[in-house]
């Protein structure tokens, strides 16, 4: 087998474990961009609370895949 058979398959492997924890933690993200939406005296420019979460997880999740 080829060497970029194997890249191929660990990347495409790493892509839908990434999908997977995102799927997993995309609730908890938007638990909490919610409660911070609640809060009073946050004040600006926002995006939607979906937007928030999905930001927040993309942020968050690439952590998981150091190491």
């Amino acid at each position: 087998m080829s060497r970029s058979f194997f890249t191929v398959s660990r990347s495409r492997s790493e892509a839908v474990q990434f999908r997977a924890i995102l799927a997993a933690t995309y609730p908890v993200f938007l638990a909490a961009a919610l409660v911070q939406r609640l809060r009073p005296g946050v004040a600006g420019p926002r995006r939607s609370v979906f937007g928030e979460a999905r930001a927040m997880a993309l942020s968050a999740i690439p952590f998981a895949f150091m190491g």
